[in-house]
């Protein structure tokens, strides 16, 4: 095979990506080169904690969003790899809400054991794509860091895998510029005890507001208050936690919400979303969608409607992490390895995603969405020869930790659930959450199983 194939981004959706090839060439199939293009300096993607925010010591803006004291919010058991389980890695089975260096050492353990590492160029950012019509070759140009060195290689497919949650969306509120305090995103958040003491205002209602206010509780902060623009969480929070109707304006250290009510605040933290941001990309090859399930363009959720020899990996929303890109990387693999024909006809392609859209908009709720994304996973495993496992029991573990969270949101981590992939059930950790002030991995691992 003579194809050459460019992966942008060398985090969960880029090594699935990778091993996905890996494990066609390790059957001896004839796979294409692989480069892998990641502006960090080391794999992981979001899952890297890194202490700097703005700026990185090139000059890029700063990729990752992750913070210090992050434990998974979502069951373990949902995200489990068909091909590499977490009693594989570990040799033992372990609590279901993991903090962020266990799930860092599961998902390079697999990496790692496929020896990929070699196809990734690292500090090495995509400045721009092209597309020749003619010649159906996409020119790739990277910058070097570490040599200070652009260069430009050709490709037969490109496929995007840079994730969707590293630009921020940051609104404007009046009275912004002259807050007594600090004011900053939730992709510039790094360590909760900051705020110890601290009255806290969080804007937003979705996984960062939730979980950034909890870090926040957890280690101290004197009170949070939450501004919603449509509606509140609705959990049974803390005597210190208060739901408002949307924020109004700040005037010196007070904040004022549209029902009237206000509030003295020392921070407000946005936890206002993402953008999906591919400035590296032209217009004619930019994916343009806003964050839902079904997302705009993508046959099969991955291929680009208007050029299919470009692919993104895991632009959805996400119920789903792990195994759902790894269906998307395997399906991407064979659609480039000839195993599966993706439709020439581009209406065809497009009636395929307005197929998606509907399907997700006639959703009722949360579990029917759930449902929807698990579904989409069955679809692509079903066209491949990806591990098939048990989708609906994972819908069932996401199922069971909604109402964990309706229960308690300050104590659903302290929950265990049964592995789909091995049908053992989790120990329950050792400190319950909200007391486990220590997230390393040696003291997460001291459960006896």
């Amino acid at each position: 095979m003579t194809k050459r194939v460019a992966i942008i981004g060398a985090g969960p959706s880029g090594l699935a990506q990778m091993r996905a090839f890996q494990s066609s060439a390790q059957k001896g199939e004839e796979i294409p080169e692989i480069v892998c293009f990641e502006k960090q300096e080391n794999w992981g993607g979001l899952w890297n904690y890194n202490w700097r925010t703005g700026l990185d010591q090139y000059g890029e803006p700063v990729h990752g969003s992750m913070y210090r004291y992050l434990w998974s919010n979502g069951p373990k058991e949902g995200l489990e790899f068909a091909d590499y389980s977490f009693e594989e890695h570990f040799g033992k089975q372990i609590a279901s809400y993991p903090p962020r260096a266990v799930l860092f050492d599961y998902i390079i353990g697999r990496v790692e054991k496929a020896n990929i590492r070699d196809w990734i160029r690292f500090n090495s950012p995509v400045r721009n794509v092209q597309h020749d019509p003619e010649t159906k070759k996409f020119t790739v140009t990277a910058h070097d860091q570490v040599k200070d060195s652009t260069y430009s290689e050709e490709f037969d497919h490109v496929i995007v895998a840079s994730g969707h949650f590293s630009t921020p969306n940051v609104p404007h509120y009046e009275g912004f510029e002259d807050f007594n305090g600090r004011i900053l995103h939730a992709h510039d958040f790094r360590e909760a005890r900051e705020f110890k003491g601290l009255d806290v205002l969080l804007l937003g209602t979705s996984y960062s507001a939730e979980d950034i206010g909890s870090q926040c509780w957890k280690y101290g902060a004197k009170s949070l208050t939450v501004a919603h623009r449509t509606a509140p969480m609705g959990f049974n929070w803390p005597d210190n936690w208060s739901e408002v109707p949307a924020l109004k304006k700040v005037d010196g250290n007070t904040a004022y919400f549209i029902d009237g009510t206000e509030k003295e605040v020392d921070a407000i933290i946005l936890c206002t979303g993402y953008k999906h941001f591919f400035n590296f990309l032209p217009d004619d090859l930019r994916l343009k969608t806003t964050n839902r399930l079904a997302a705009a363009d993508l046959y099969k959720g991955v291929a680009y409607v208007h050029n299919p020899d470009l692919f993104y990996l895991g632009m959805q929303d996400q119920w789903f992490t792990f195994n759902m890109f790894d269906a998307q990387a395997w399906y991407v693999r064979d659609a480039i390895m000839g195993k599966i024909e993706i439709p020439q006809d581009k209406a065809a392609l497009i009636a395929d995603v307005d197929q998606r859209v509907a399907a997700e908009d006639a959703g009722a709720d949360d579990y029917a969405a759930i449902q929807y994304q698990g579904d989409y996973i069955k679809e692509l495993i079903d066209e491949t020869d990806y591990p098939s496992f048990d989708v609906q029991g994972a819908c069932d573990a996401f199922y069971e930790w909604k109402g964990n969270k309706k229960k308690g949101i300050m104590t659903f981590r302290d929950h265990p659930h049964k592995s789909i992939m091995t049908g053992t059930m989790a120990p329950i950790h050792h400190t319950v959450w909200k007391d486990a002030l220590d997230d390393s991995m040696d003291c997460y691992m001291q459960n006896d199983v």
